[in-house]
């Protein structure tokens, strides 16, 4: 698939890893960083279609969320987890599931007034009521070099992992370095974390932001 995310924004907290690896499936280990698990809540604007093709008018455009960790599969590649993602179009969400990624329905809006962009959704399906309400306003461009070690590896992430029959399989995302921009958080009420089995996330998120890349999305690979 070819996908363009744009108006994404990147938060992440610390999590001790001995909370987040017994929410993993096996064959999958917590790939920390300073010691600490890190996880995402990354809500976006989506365009997906099929490669050589157009998108599909209303179907192929859609808000999303994910919810995410960093792991390390079988053999030793590392790579996404997603513990949930939302997504505002139910075919979207079929088709997710069949590649048994944890997809939800929800309803989902999306705003954006110059700098400042708010993401809210409410689940419809799974009926958990797990809800998003996040506003945030962008700043200035990184510079290459100003972007720490840290930086990449919440953000440089060109593999996810799933699982087909119980055992973990791997897809490949190729795509340009993200265009990052410093960003602030002007709100934030979310349930999408706890709804996933973690904790409430406890303190401030590190926070990132960017206008967007086009994604080549490859197929599942053992």
């Amino acid at each position: 698939m070819v996908h363009r995310w744009t108006d994404l924004t990147f938060l992440h907290w610390r999590y001790d890893p001995a909370v987040v690896q017994p929410l993993l499936p096996a064959g999958l280990a917590v790939e920390p960083f300073g010691g600490d698990a890190w996880v995402g809540l990354v809500p976006f604007h989506m365009v997906v279609r099929a490669p050589g093709l157009p998108p599909v008018p209303w179907a192929s455009y859609f808000p999303e969320t994910n919810v995410r960790t960093y792991v390390t599969g079988p053999d030793g590649m590392t790579g996404v987890w997603f513990f949930s993602l939302d997504a505002a179009r139910l075919g979207a969400v079929v088709g997710g599931r069949a590649l048994n990624l944890r997809y939800c329905w929800s309803r989902m809006r999306l705003g954006r007034r110059g700098d400042v962009v708010r993401y809210r959704s409410t689940r419809r399906w799974p009926a958990d009521g797990a809800r998003n309400d996040v506003e945030v306003e962008a700043g200035d461009p990184f510079a290459p070099d100003e972007l720490s070690e840290l930086d990449h590896y919440l953000t440089a992430r060109f593999r996810l992992w799933t699982t087909w029959n119980g055992r973990p399989v791997r897809m490949q995302a190729h795509h340009a370095p993200w265009p990052l921009r410093r960003a602030t958080v002007r709100r934030i009420d979310t349930t999408l974390l706890t709804a996933a089995g973690l904790p409430a996330p406890d303190g401030d998120p590190v926070v990132h932001f960017s206008d967007g890349v086009e994604v080549r999305i490859g197929a599942p690979r053992r």
